[in-house]
């Protein structure tokens, strides 16, 4: 039984679907106004291990993450940079799906773009009203949040402590502190040079809350099964979600809500003037590896702080090569030992031990364990030759099952070039003729040129250094 972590009820809950029936789920998705940092690809990367799990586990997943192209920072992004909207956010939008690429991210069932769905926004915003939870003033259209009693659930926030009487201030700000509770923009009159759209209510644009609700419920219905973002985002923006989607429909908007935590760098919060604000270019540019870097991504569980640092990334890259040359070794082996029935139990423990991590709210650095685990377990016999096919299948189906799920197991290892691979064939007959001290000179060589060889009983196997 999985079992997943609620932030509504601050519990792990064990969750199911009916039988035939898609997860729900929506990942509120990137504001596509400048590259994605390591905190957000974080994020990205969670949602991308749910997704993956979930169909892990047999289920069919419908998650759709939304792509907010139209906000504060996206028009202030297009003004500054006197380019139309749509020029400026297709550009970072690209970008986006170019990580998402990069780190092995599968796709989402749908990425909706706010600017395509203002009618639906409009509707949505037209319902609160006629049903009381909304008001007009001036062209804008606020949330009533005395209107709605459940206000705070999520977030814990109690507006009964708030300043004032029934009728809270507003605010037109996309973002807040958690201490400004007011009545929240659902729709925003025009301002001299902002983009805008017509509606009832006069020339505007939609507040940024009131995209998520009105696009989960177009694509998913009203009821999700999971709702994921940032730690940050729970309050206001999934406390607001929450508020007009409840009001609008009358039924619960969402079973689960899941938010992974903040990453820091370095033991400090990420941050341009502190110079550790890093994009995935930044550590491409770099050479680090992008499975590295999803590897240090998933090195702590999703609601634990996870601290980025330069000696974890380099650690992670020297995890994943022990494990690539693993990998390379077993599909190496010619396979002709006899059968071991103990490798085949170490696989359907390492199953075990995998799957156990897993249905714990997505433990990850548990899961991961029992993937190198069975690693360690297995490389006395691959060093000896001493496997036969059947092994080599039940590892390998092991490490296909488990790459399903981690997504960064898997490899090219990639061809050598005509004069290192005439090195290694002197080396060779070298060796053959006893030749020693040759066969010597020959591996510091090619150390030189970031070739390790590494000779076993299956033969001589060769990796690039890290």
């Amino acid at each position: 039984m999985l079992y997943l972590y609620n932030t509504l009820t601050r519990q792990k809950e064990p969750f199911e679907v009916p039988a035939g029936q898609p997860v729900r789920i929506y990942s509120c998705g990137p504001t596509v106004y400048d590259f994605a940092h390591i905190g957000n690809l974080r994020t990205f990367v969670f949602n991308d291990i749910l997704a993956r799990y979930l169909r892990y586990k047999g289920l069919q997943t419908h998650q759709v993450m939304n792509v907010t192209d139209v906000d504060d920072k996206t028009i202030a992004g297009a003004q500054a940079e006197g380019v139309s909207l749509q020029d400026y956010t297709r550009r970072y939008e690209q970008y986006f799906f170019e990580d998402l690429e990069t780190l092995r991210i599968e796709p989402a069932w749908e990425y909706p773009r706010a600017t395509e769905h203002i009618p639906e926004m409009i509707a949505l915003v037209q319902t609160l009203l006629d049903k009381g939870h909304a008001y007009e003033r001036e062209g804008s259209v606020y949330f009533d949040i005395a209107s709605f009693s459940k206000y705070g659930r999520l977030s814990g926030t109690d507006v009964t402590q708030q300043p004032g009487d029934a009728a809270f201030s507003r605010i037109d700000a996309d973002e807040y502190d958690r201490e400004t509770v007011r009545d929240f923009g659902v729709w925003k009159a025009s301002k001299e040079g902002e983009p805008s759209w017509d509606s009832p209510w006069g020339a505007g644009r939609p507040g940024w809350h009131i995209e998520c609700s009105a696009l989960s419920m177009e694509y998913l219905g009203a009821t999700l099964d999971i709702h994921t973002g940032a730690v940050d985002l729970i309050f206001p923006h999934h406390e607001n979600e929450i508020a007009q989607s409840e009001a609008a429909t009358g039924q619960t908007f969402c079973r689960v809500w899941m938010h992974p935590a903040h990453l820091i760098v370095e033991g400090q919060k990420m941050s341009k003037s502190l110079g550790n604000f890093y994009t995935l270019r930044d550590l491409l540019e770099q050479g680090f590896e992008p499975m590295a870097i999803r590897h240090q991504l998933l090195t702590a569980h999703y609601r634990h702080q996870l601290d980025f640092t330069m000696q974890s990334l380099r650690e992670s890259t020297q995890a994943l090569q022990r494990l690539w040359d693993f990998v390379d070794r077993l599909n190496a082996s010619p396979a002709a030992g006899a059968h071991n029935q103990w490798i085949a139990d170490a696989v359907d423990k390492a199953y075990a031990d995998f799957e156990s991590a897993m249905d714990n709210d997505l433990n990850v650095p548990g899961a991961t364990g029992a993937v190198f685990s069975l690693m360690g377990e297995v490389n006395a016999a691959l060093v000896d030759g001493d496997l036969d096919a059947q092994n080599v299948g039940e590892v390998n189906g092991f490490l296909e099952r488990a790459d399903s799920v981690l997504g960064y197991l898997s490899h090219e290892k990639g061809a050598l070039d005509a004069d290192i691979e005439a090195l290694i064939g002197e080396r060779e007959r070298a060796r053959a003729d006893r030749d020693f001290a040759r066969a010597d000179e020959i591996r510091d060589q090619l150390m030189a040129m970031g070739i390790i060889l590494e000779d076993t009983a299956a033969g001589t196997h060769w990796r690039r250094t890290d």
